[in-house]
This record gives structure tokens, sequence and C-alpha cells, in this order.
């Protein structure tokens, strides 16, 4: 298709990065990770982040406390938060290195080596991104799972669920990682294009008619 050029792939890879990116930097900072209602009181819900704990209730409505100790934190909520934080600074960075290495770019135009060569270190970043976001939230998942039909526990015991941030973080890492995707296939098809030039100008050069040198002679 005429629309699947290399400089159309390289702006939707990078258009998706961005948007995965944001949403990676909101979800982050969101106290959204895990819910949990009471059953012995229903008009109580319980809410916790990688930063904060709230509670909601309806007389005073939601309130908020940061975690005070950073050594203190759940060893899954620590793991977390580490690996969200790698996930946006190498995906700013991999948005940063893509961007300078788009065709149309002006800085450091002309220098097609150094603009692959940025395309593919930001598709790897990006790339770093989405897995470290995936990691974060595949991770939390888990031992929620696990603490969820932990048989130890009783019954009545309430439980910490999904909250709407953890799924927000593997929609994250999935457009971060066909983001990352989508470069590599750029730098694919600038690769084949320039190969199909070079032999096409190859081939002009081996079909271009010879000319004829005729020696001059001189008529005494």
């Amino acid at each position: 298709m005429v629309l699947l050029t290399p400089k159309f792939v390289q702006r939707v890879s990078l258009f998706v990065s961005f948007g995965g990116l944001i949403s990676t930097f909101v979800t982050t900072f969101l106290p959204l990770w895990k819910t949990m209602n009471s059953d012995l009181n229903e008009m109580e819900n319980w809410y916790e982040g990688l930063w904060h704990m709230c509670i909601y209730t309806e007389e005073v409505g939601i309130h908020c406390k940061a975690f005070e100790s950073f050594l203190a934190l759940p060893p899954d909520t620590l793991a977390s938060r580490v690996f969200m934080c790698i996930s946006i600074v190498t995906g700013l960075l991999g948005v940063l290195a893509a961007f300078f290495g788009l065709e149309g770019v002006q800085i450091g135009a002309g220098r097609e080596r150094m603009k692959r060569t940025l395309l593919i270190l930001g598709g790897v970043l990006i790339w770093v991104s989405g897995i470290t976001t995936l990691a974060a939230v595949s991770l939390m998942a888990y031992i929620m799972v696990v603490k969820f039909w932990d048989e130890n526990l009783p019954d009545v015991m309430p439980r910490w669920e999904f909250g709407e941030a953890m799924f927000s973080a593997w929609f994250s890492g999935l457009l971060l990682v066909v983001g990352g995707t989508f470069l590599f296939v750029a730098v694919c098809m600038g690769d084949h294009e320039a190969k199909l030039q070079s032999q096409i100008l190859a081939g002009n050069q081996e079909h271009r008619p010879r000319t004829q040198h005729y020696r001059k002679t001189e008529i005494l």
C-alpha cells in the first residue's frame, strides 16, 4: 500500500509510544491499583496504589495518605514502583531518540546512518519501557491472586482485588511494546527501500548507452 511508507510507520509508532508513555505516567501515580470492600461495612471502600492508600466513605468522601517509609513497603509494591519508574525514564528517552530519528526532522538532516541508529535505540528503549510496565502490573496481579486464594486466611477477612489502574497499566505496556515494534518495522522498511533504490540506480548505470569516441584525424 502507498500509505505504508517508512515515514508513515515512523510517525504512527511515535504516536502510539507517546500515548503509552503518557498513560504509564498517569497510571503510576493513581491510587487505584488495588481495591477492597469489606462485607462488614459496605459503605467503606479502600484503595491502594504505589504511592498512596485511600479510603472512601459517604460521610467524609475520599481521604488519601502517602506511604511514609520506602523500605517499609510490601515487596510487590516496592518492586512495582521501581519497575514503573524505570519504565517512565526509558520510555521518555526512547520517545526522544525516536523523534530525532524521524524522517523530516531537521536535526541531523542528511545523516541517515545516525537517524537509523536513533530509531533502533528508541525502539529498544520503548520496548524496555513496555516490558517493565507489564512486569510491574503482572507481578502485583500474581501476588494479589495468590493472597486472594490463600486458604490460611479466614473467609471473613477482606481481600484486595484488581483496580482500574492495573488494567490501564496492562494497556499502557502493550502500547509501548507495539510502538517499539513499529519502530523496528520502520527501520526494516527503510533498509529495504534504500536497497531497492541502490539496485535501480545500479541497473540504470549498467544500461546507460556508451558514448562513441572518434579518433580525430587530420587531412593533409
